[in-house]
């Protein structure tokens, strides 16, 4: 098997999977600015890519697009069908992704009517078969699971154990219930329980941990903390592609900079797939705490292209340098 996590230095700090934000576009932003050890795609539907039509299939390819920069790069799937996912694997394999994911920690409701996402931590069976389905289609490449700790309540001990007999490559644990959703702190104690259970189980499954962590210096005191062997970052990369290269701050020019540039790749990889307002969240982060934010937060969330945001960002910028 063509196992890329076994040559990463560990811990090994990873970039969450993220919909409509971890996008191609902010990827390759984040792999110029400060590149994680390993990057996922958004997650994609595996029963989309295998039934839908070809208009909405090649919208969902757009969601597996990367650049070389951003290897290593796992591509993410969730469905409830083996036979789904063992296309979609397949797919990946012939991509040429560095691995394959299964995502079985989605809370949204529209994922579990399907009997996907988190709805599989009550499923073990056919969570079991999803793996070995992806495995089958992933040929050489490592498989992994995202999940959480446990549907309603943490249940580790319950189903946890199944998954490592199937001997993924990576589990992520993402350190709460799908019912605690991000509304509560994440209890990072049952990342550390998960290792324990991987020690017990004699599997050489890599378990990373996920939730709440602000940057590097922080994600290092998880490991040490519960023993995990990396760490996924997620939301702390709004507004900061910066975040996996410590100790550099950016100017606010910068950050404009880099905002202007952020649009300008998602509308060139982007138009007539995805809509433009997408961005927003994102230009809210890269103004937050500057001078005079709210005004350009207010622009840039009218504006509609990226030529319209390079326009604003200029004569902001300029009010700045004439003001100073």
């Amino acid at each position: 098997m063509n196992n890329f996590w076994l040559k990463l230095k560990r811990p090994v700090f990873a970039l969450a999977p993220m919909a409509d934000v971890t996008d191609g576009a902010f990827r390759r932003i984040i792999a110029k600015y400060g590149k994680p050890d390993a990057m996922w795609t958004e997650f994609v539907s595996a029963d989309g890519l295998a039934l839908a039509p070809e208009a909405g299939r090649q919208k969902l390819l757009k969601n597996l697009m990367y650049s070389e920069a951003e290897r290593p790069i796992v591509a993410q799937f969730f469905t409830s069908s083996p036979e789904c996912m063992e296309k979609a694997a397949r797919l990946a394999c012939e991509l040429g992704f560095d691995g394959v994911d299964i995502n079985m920690g989605c809370p949204d409701r529209s994922v579990e009517k399907q009997g996907a996402g988190a709805s599989l931590m009550k499923n073990v069976k056919l969570a079991r078969a999803l793996v070995r389905a992806a495995k089958v289609g992933a040929g050489d490449l490592p498989v992994s699971v995202k999940t959480r700790t446990g549907y309603s309540r943490p249940e580790l001990e319950k189903w946890f154990p199944e998954i490592l007999e199937e001997e993924v490559a990576v589990v992520t644990v993402h350190a709460r219930t799908r019912k605690e959703m991000s509304k509560v702190p994440a209890r990072w104690e049952f990342v550390k329980r998960a290792v324990e259970l991987r020690n017990t189980s004699g599997k050489k499954t890599l378990i990373f941990g996920n939730g709440d962590v602000k940057n590097l210096e922080e994600a290092r005191a998880r490991v040490e903390e519960t023993g995990c062997d990396g760490v996924m970052l997620g939301r702390a990369i709004f507004g900061n592609p910066w975040l996996f290269a410590e100790e550099y701050t950016p100017t606010a020019e910068e950050r404009l900079h880099v905002l202007v540039e952020h649009a300008q790749l998602f509308e060139k990889l982007f138009d007539g797939y995805k809509n433009f307002a997408i961005m927003k969240k994102h230009f809210k982060a890269y103004v937050s705490g500057l001078d005079g934010a709210v005004g350009l937060r207010t622009e840039l969330m009218n504006a509609s292209d990226a030529g319209e945001v390079e326009r604003i960002v200029s004569k902001f910028t300029k009010s700045r340098i004439l003001s100073a």
